[in-house]
């Protein structure tokens, strides 16, 4: 098979594309907390958040750990305008979509107390977390 150049702009254009990142932290959703899914909270429910990404930028799919990014990003730039301060999922990403609930836990998650701007959550032993190297 033979690249012409056009077909190895098109690759190069959507391998680049495929990387970026389209969504950016807002200043109310860098305070938000984000806790795991199942976790217990004794917070105030103050709603729910339905958000969504493109998952596919043509026929190729997008770098599903960006399109999570991209949807908890959106999720606590939504939570101030729910007067909320935390943020949890309810269901896993599906097609680019995804349901947070958000909760007013007014400086405590669960039994623990919380900081502004801190990721309150427990990994599993064979994961890790990944933190940005910078917030714009």
């Amino acid at each position: 098979m033979r690249l012409t150049p056009a077909l190895l702009l098109v690759a190069t254009l959507a391998t680049g594309l495929s990387a970026c990142t389209f969504v950016q932290i807002q200043p109310g959703g860098q305070s938000i907390r984000v806790v795991a899914a199942g976790q217990p909270l004794t917070c105030e429910k103050r709603g729910e958040i339905g958000v969504s990404v493109k998952d596919r930028l043509g026929p190729l799919e997008r770098n599903d750990l960006k399109v999570r990014d991209e949807l908890e990003v959106l999720a606590r730039n939504e939570a101030p305008g729910l007067g909320a301060d935390t943020v949890q999922p309810v269901s896993e990403p599906m097609d680019g979509e995804q349901r947070w609930a958000a909760f007013r836990c007014g400086g405590a998650v669960g039994n623990a107390p919380a900081t502004t701007g801190t990721r309150v959550e427990a990994l599993p032993e064979d994961e890790a977390e990944v933190t940005p190297l910078r917030e714009d």
